[in-house]
């Protein structure tokens, strides 16, 4: 079985030395680097290479030039950015991403030094590089367009749940700016990010869509035609009270290693939405979203699964499909229209 070729970009002796040590040590991974953007760009003529993990910040030529380049000459090659976690890493990882960057990691820091720094890096960076490159695996054919399950019997869509990681952050884009701006229902999203990075998505996805996108806040009132999303480090749920749905946020321990998780949320809508749920699973590694996907189902809710062929990672709806869970599986292109299709018309206040 052929080794994971990797590549590490980055400027500082200290962070290329860490990587190289703690991914090298994987039998299934052979580790190269570069000191500049200029240098990855002359390595990637010289040899073939699976993945490519790039430093946003880099003098002379930054990640996001480095990005630009990669991509006129190799299109499908998985690009992870490496960034820091401050607004001016946030602000650089979402344009890498919309420059079609892969995935992003956020270099650790705070307490534990390097010791921390490896652990994150052996027990979140290596699973999520296998991920991204099962070129071992030959896979058979995805379908266009596959229905798994008859449709649940519930009434009106009342509420849009949205799980989301891997690749989450352009599928968001591609779905929120094929919806309409009278969209009769609240639209609440889980997309796994650090601090600061969901603030500037909900920002630029207010930007390219029709629909208000807001990072949630804790006690804000729910509102039908608006949509928020889970602060980075908290989990979303939402209660009922005298005057309307609220949003609760919280710092329980992580689900699915992840914190805010889709699972919290889901649960949490079925207990005020019941079978008014329409759960949307999209791209993204784990299994989050699955358990709530089951509660959504067991409430006679309806749950729509990206499909594989659209997914960069087909790991969370794969999860949801594999499990018989998904009223429908579709292309990313065409899962806003079915939102809008099943929830438009006749549907009460959230």
């Amino acid at each position: 079985m052929p080794r994971i070729r990797v590549l590490v970009v980055d400027d500082s002796v200290v962070i290329r030395r860490v990587v190289t040590d703690v991914l090298s040590a994987d039998p299934d991974v052979e580790v190269a680097s570069a000191a500049t953007g200029r240098i990855a760009l002359a390595k990637l003529t010289q040899a073939n290479y699976d993945l490519v993990i790039l430093d946003v910040e880099m003098p002379e030529m930054d990640g996001l030039e480095t990005l630009a380049a990669i991509r006129k000459t190799h299109p499908r090659l998985p690009v992870v950015m490496f960034s820091a976690l401050t607004e001016q890493g946030a602000t650089a990882t979402l344009d890498a991403l919309a420059l079609g960057a892969t995935d992003y990691f956020a270099k650790p820091s705070g307490p534990g030094g390097l010791d921390e720094s490896r652990r994150v890096l052996r027990e979140e960076l290596l699973p999520a590089i296998k991920q991204l490159c099962p070129q071992t695996v030959a896979k058979p054919p995805a379908t266009l367009f596959a229905p798994v399950m008859s449709a649940a019997t519930g009434g009106a869509v009342t509420a849009v749940v949205i799980a989301s990681s891997t690749g989450g952050p352009n599928a968001l884009r591609d779905v929120f700016q094929t919806l309409p701006a009278d969209l009769p229902v609240p639209i609440l999203i889980v997309q796994h990010m650090p601090p600061m990075f969901t603030k500037m998505l909900a920002e630029r996805l207010t930007a390219s869509s029709r629909v208000p996108v807001e990072e949630a806040t804790h006690g804000s009132l729910v509102q039908r035609g608006r949509a928020v999303i889970a602060p980075g480090d908290f989990h979303m749920t939402v209660v009922r009270d005298l005057t309307g749905v609220r949003v609760f946020l919280h710092q329980d321990a992580p689900e699915n290693s992840c914190r805010p998780a889709a699972d919290p949320l889901f649960r949490s809508a079925v207990k005020v939405y019941g079978g008014g749920t329409l759960a949307v699973v999209l791209t993204g590694m784990g299994s989050d979203g699955l358990r709530g996907c089951e509660a959504v189902r067991a409430a006679g809710g309806r749950v729509l699964a990206q499909d594989e062929a659209t997914s960069v990672v087909w790991g969370m709806p794969g999860a949801v499909a594999r499990a018989g869970l998904a009223d429908r599986l579709l292309p990313l292109a065409l899962v806003g229209p079915e939102i809008v299709r099943r929830v438009t018309g006749g549907n009460g206040p959230p």
